[in-house]
C-alpha cells in the first residue's frame, strides 16, 4: 500500500508546500508564520546554536501552534518539521534525539547519513519522516531504511545540491519507490508547486523563495542581493563545506574571495555547522538556488504564500482551459 500525505494534513495546508530547513535563516518566527498560513515550516537543528535553545525553540512552537489551533479552529494551520544531520560523527546526535522522543514534531527530515534511528524514534509516536537525498543510490538506501517520503533534492536547488533534473529524478525514483515524493530545486513560484505535482511529486519543497521573508533569520543585505540576483548570479562549488552547493557570486566577491579560484574544502565536518569559526562559510557567504530570477521583493511570510496560492489557482486554471481544449478537439 502507498505511502501518502496523512488526511489531516491536507486539512491544515493551503498549499502543497514545505519550507525547506535553511542553515542560518529559518527560525522559529519562520516556521511559525509559514505554520499559520497554511504550509509546512521547518529549521534545521543547528541553527539552534545550543542544545538547550533547540529545546526551547521546539517547545515554543508546539505551544504557540496549539494555541493557534485552539482561538481558530476553522484555521489551516500546518505542521512543522525538524532538519537534523543524522551522520554518525556529529556529536549532537543523540542529545537532538531526545529532543525528538519529547517534543514529538509531527515531521522530522534527515540529512547526511542513515535515517534508521530516527525512524524508529519517530514512528513510534505516529510522525513522519523524510529524508532529503541528491541521487538515487541514497534515494534507495533511504527507502531501504523505512522512511515515509523522500525529498528528491534536484539540480538548480539553493545550498546543498543534487545534479540530475527535477523531472526526470522524479521519474526515476517512482520506478521503486511508491511513498511520499517532495521535490526541491528552482520552485519558486505557485505555477512550480503545481508542475512539481503534475510530474508525480506530492509536495514542492522551497527555500529560496522564503529567504527574503521578513521573518527569516537572513539580514537585509543577504534579502536584497537575491531580489537582485539572476540565474548567473549563482555558482555551484564545493569550496565551503566539501559538498557542492550553489551559492551567490556577490556574496563570495563580497567576502573577499574570486568565485573563479575557489578550492575544493579537503573534509566535509558535520560538526562544522556548530563552529563560529566557520561562520564566515555560511553567515556571510550565502545560498540561493536557480529560482531567484522569479523573487522581486522582500515581503512577508503571509504575503509570500498569498502569492504562492494566487499563483498556483492561475496555473490550475490555465491547465483546465487547456485540457478542456484538447477534450472538444479530440471529440470535433
Amino acid at each position: 500500500m502507498r505511502k501518502s500525505i496523512p488526511e489531516s494534513w491536507w486539512a491544515q495546508l493551503k498549499l502543497p508546500v514545505i519550507s525547506a530547513p535553511m542553515f542560518l535563516v529559518s527560525g522559529p518566527e519562520l516556521v511559525k508564520n509559514c505554520c499559520l498560513n497554511g504550509v509546512i515550516g521547518s529549521f534545521p537543528a543547528p541553527n539552534a546554536r545550543l542544545i538547550e535553545v533547540l529545546d526551547h525553540w521546539m517547545s515554543q512552537l508546539n505551544e504557540e501552534l496549539e494555541h493557534a489551533r485552539v482561538n481558530d479552529p476553522n484555521s489551516k494551520i500546518a505542521p512543522w518539521a525538524l532538519n537534523m544531520v543524522v551522520h554518525s560523527s556529529y556529536s549532537r546526535l543523540q542529545d537532538e534525539l531526545s529532543l525528538i522522543k519529547k517534543h514529538q514534531p509531527q515531521l522530522v527530515i534527515t540529512s547526511l547519513g542513515s535515517p534508521k534511528l530516527v525512524v524508529d524514534i519517530v514512528h513510534e509516536y505516529g510522525g513522519l519522516v523524510f529524508s532529503d537525498v541528491s541521487d538515487l543510490k541514497f534515494a534507495k538506501k533511504a527507502a531501504e531504511a523505512g522512511v515515509d517520503g523522500l525529498i528528491l533534492v534536484a539540480s538548480g536547488a539553493g545550498g546543498h545540491a543534487g545534479q540530475i533534473n527535477s523531472f526526470a529524478f522524479v521519474d526515476m525514483v517512482r520506478t521503486f519507490w511508491d511513498g511520499i515524493i517532495v521535490l526541491a530545486g528552482s520552485i519558486s513560484t505557485g505555477k512550480g508547486v503545481l508542475a512539481a505535482q503534475a510530474a508525480g511529486a506530492d509536495l514542492a519543497y522551497m527555500g529560496t523563495r522564503f529567504i527574503v521573508a521578513t521573518e527569516s533569520m537572513a539580514n537585509d543585505e543577504y534579502r536584497e542581493m537575491l531580489v537582485e540576483a539572476t540565474q548567473e548570479d549563482i555558482l555551484l562549488t564545493d569550496a565551503f563545506s566539501g559538498v557542492s552547493a550553489n551559492m551567490l557570486k556577490p556574496s563570495i566577491k563580497k567576502a573577499g574571495l574570486d568565485p573563479d579560484q575557489l578550492v575544493k574544502k579537503s573534509k566535509v565536518d558535520f560538526d562544522d555547522m556548530q563552529k563560529e569559526t566557520n561562520a564566515k562559510a555560511w553567515r556571510d557567504i550565502w545560498s540561493a538556488g536557480h529560482g531567484v530570477g522569479s523573487i522581486d521583493k522582500i515581503e512577508s511570510t503571509a504575503a509570500i504564500v498569498a502569492r504562492l496560492e494566487v499563483e498556483y489557482n492561475e496555473a490550475l486554471q490555465n491547465i483546465n482551459r487547456n485540457a478542456g481544449k484538447l477534450s472538444t478537439e479530440k471529440v470535433n
